[in-house]
């Protein structure tokens, strides 16, 4: 049976649009409004903070399911900064990272899945100091998409982990005089980042 000209081109239209849907759209990090930053536990009692200033990367998704998306971070380790020089160059050495042989700081998605309550958990491989490790994410404050003054749109997402830092070769430490030791093993990963949607 013929269908009306009509019911064609409405069939035609509704065929591309789910094509469309289903077609990965990419998001890029603005660096400019993120950071990767940390926190570690110093001399037992004091926590100091740090980041990274310099990251990129993004995420391929298909349509609105966000399990779909495949995240890959890349972070600078040079860009260390804890506002204060000797220990950032201390932390940049071969003690540390090492930047000289290892300069970046990857993390790429293998699965997300549902977190409940609009989080997700986004599990991956993670490598720091040439040392590769699956970690589990668990992102919250994943933002609507929002149109920028400048045509583009925008999302946010705020991801944390805490990793231990032997486990990826990071191991330099003092022991104190008093018991424990000068740096803490756990090691809180927090990141903020803005994505920009691109075309």
């Amino acid at each position: 049976m013929k269908l009306p000209r009509v019911a064609t081109i409405a069939a035609v239209a509704l065929a591309l649009a789910a094509g469309a849907f289903a077609q990965p759209a990419h998001w890029e990090i603005d660096p400019a409004h993120s950071n990767a930053s940390f926190t570690v536990r110093h001399l037992m009692v004091s926590n100091v903070r740090g980041e990274f200033t310099k990251l990129a990367g993004g995420l391929d998704i298909v349509g609105n399911d966000p399990t779909t998306a495949k995240v890959s971070v890349t972070i600078d380790a040079a860009s260390v900064n804890t506002r204060e020089p000797k220990r950032d160059d201390h932390l940049r050495s071969a003690d540390f990272f090492d930047v000289a042989k290892f300069p970046t700081l990857t993390f790429v998605s293998r699965k997300i899945e549902s977190g409940g309550e609009g989080r997700l958990k986004v599990t991956g491989d993670l490598t720091i100091h040439g040392v590769t490790k699956e970690v589990t994410f668990d992102v919250d404050s994943l933002t609507p998409p929002m149109k920028d003054p400048w045509g583009g749109t925008r999302v946010g997402a705020h991801a944390a982990a805490t990793i231990d830092r032997k486990e990826f070769g990071l191991v330099w430490n003092k022991a104190l005089e008093a018991g424990g030791v000068l740096v803490g093993d756990d090691v809180k990963i927090s990141i903020d980042v803005e994505l920009v949607k691109k075309t």
